[in-house]
């Protein structure tokens, strides 16, 4: 699995914009977005932001694919 690249964060106000490639992915605001800022500046800003996006893989999407549950869809 590789690292997740690409993500950035505008602070905008109170709230924070998380974006992916550019474009906008999650909007934090409030204490989410006090505790992204502290957490982001303790470690890695692009792990934690693309679990807060959802955007990261788990590495188990092609044996899902061809999983006989799944044949039909």
């Amino acid at each position: 699995m590789g690292r997740p690249e690409g993500f950035e964060y505008v602070e905008r106000g109170e709230d924070v914009v998380i974006l992916h490639h550019g474009r906008p992915a999650n909007t934090l605001r409030g204490r989410r977005a006090a505790d992204f800022l502290e957490d982001a500046g303790a470690g890695d800003a692009q792990e934690l932001m693309a679990r807060l996006t959802g955007n990261y893989r788990r590495g188990n999407e092609r044996a899902a694919k061809r999983h006989p549950r799944n044949a039909a869809r």
